[in-house]
């Protein structure tokens, strides 16, 4: 995880560069994992890494679900400098993921971009502590010195403090302190908690040595609070176009068509996590090998199960987010109409029809054993 309003930022530049670059040359420098078959050539900008994060869509390719809708796609890496949402709105990109919140900052600053597939339901936020800390719930971040990696990423921890009736500015009722992007704050006690992603930081706390016991930590040395579970949690990883791209004729039924073998590709990584990990860690992935399949489980639990079918926005949710968005300035208002469609998503639902199982209501996480160092 990096702080989106740093890529926000500063990845313009390079995502002009990427854009142009790939314009030419969709399978050029920077492209990582691609159908290799003729077809409509499509080009998808990855918020991050070659990681679990995106497993579905490295599925999709490798299983050829991509290249059986006629499309020859290719899977762009991101990075600290490039921001997803300034590709695809340039034109590097026919489609990308981002977190909603960073794709509507960026919709309101003038970039030409819609929702149009919600694929990770629910936050995958957390703040974690050790357990001598006594932090279970909210109201137990008074007086502590609380972790954040701020520069946008914070509204979920902010909405939940208030709900707590905690004011984030007052610092005699709780210190917000700056955190790097690991938990080095957490395991060094210069933090009484830290923000986590459930598929990525957690794990790392988990990976290292307790000095007390010369073995790994475990989830019984630690409390989690999950902003799902109070009540203030944010929607994250979507798919997300350009509203010019998608009114040109033809490319709605290339949207689909993409949509359904992406989805397609999620299921297949529900239904088949080793393979998947295998998958990721074959295009480049630099985690190690119990990491990956750690955040293969994790952010399965992100998306199944899906009530209403993979990829279907919950307005409530969306309600939820953009609601804390606004309140803490990651928006300046409410987003104008538009900011999201859910028909693309329906019409790939339609087309996929019983083939597959599209809800996941009886998937369960498995148990993911972490080695040193994720390793």
């Amino acid at each position: 995880m990096r702080t989106w309003k740093h890529a926000l930022i500063v990845g313009v530049v390079a995502a002009l560069a990427v854009g142009a670059c790939s314009a030419s040359t969709p399978g050029g420098s920077g492209a990582a994992g691609g159908s290799g078959a003729a077809g409509t050539k499509i080009r998808l900008q990855l918020k991050w890494v070659a990681q679990a994060q995106f497993a579905g869509y490295y599925a999709a390719v490798d299983q050829g679900y991509y290249r059986d809708e006629g499309l020859d796609v290719q899977i762009l890496l991101g990075g600290p400098d490039i921001d997803p949402v300034r590709v695809v709105a340039s034109d590097g990109a026919e489609f990308g993921t981002t977190w909603v919140p960073a794709m509507l900052a960026a919709r309101e600053g003038g970039a030409d971009v819609v929702d149009i597939s919600q694929v990770f339901q629910r936050s995958g936020t957390l703040e974690v502590s050790f357990k001598d800390k006594n932090i279970t719930k909210p109201e137990d971040f008074k007086g502590k010195k609380v972790g954040s990696w701020l520069g946008g990423n914070e509204p979920e921890l902010f909405a939940a403090l208030n709900k707590a009736n905690i004011n984030p500015d007052d610092k005699t009722q709780v210190q917000i302190i700056k955190q790097d992007f690991d938990m080095s704050g957490l395991l060094s006690n210069s933090l009484d908690t830290a923000q986590a992603m459930t598929y990525n930081e957690y794990a790392q706390v988990l990976e290292a040595k307790n000095p007390a016991t010369g073995n790994l930590y475990t989830s019984n040395d630690l409390n989690v609070v999950s902003f799902n579970d109070v009540g203030t949690g944010m929607l994250q990883d979507a798919i997300f176009a350009r509203d010019s791209f998608l009114k040109k004729a033809g490319n709605e039924d290339v949207a689909v068509k993409f949509l359904k073998a992406s989805l397609k590709g999620w299921a297949y990584c529900r239904d088949n996590s080793q393979k998947c990990v295998d998958i990721v860690l074959k295009n480049g992935s630099t985690l190690g090998a119990s990491h990956q399949a750690w955040q293969m489980n994790e952010i399965n639990a992100l998306i199944w199960p899906s009530p209403n079918g993979v990829g279907t926005l919950d307005k409530a949710a969306w309600d939820q987010t953009t609601a804390i968005a606004t309140k803490y300035k990651v928006l300046k208002a409410q987003p104008t109409e538009g900011a999201f469609r859910t028909d693309l998503n329906q019409k790939a639902l339609d087309a996929l029809g019983t083939s597959i199982d599209t809800k996941g209501a009886s998937w369960k996480k498995a148990t993911v054993e972490l080695k040193a160092g994720g390793n």
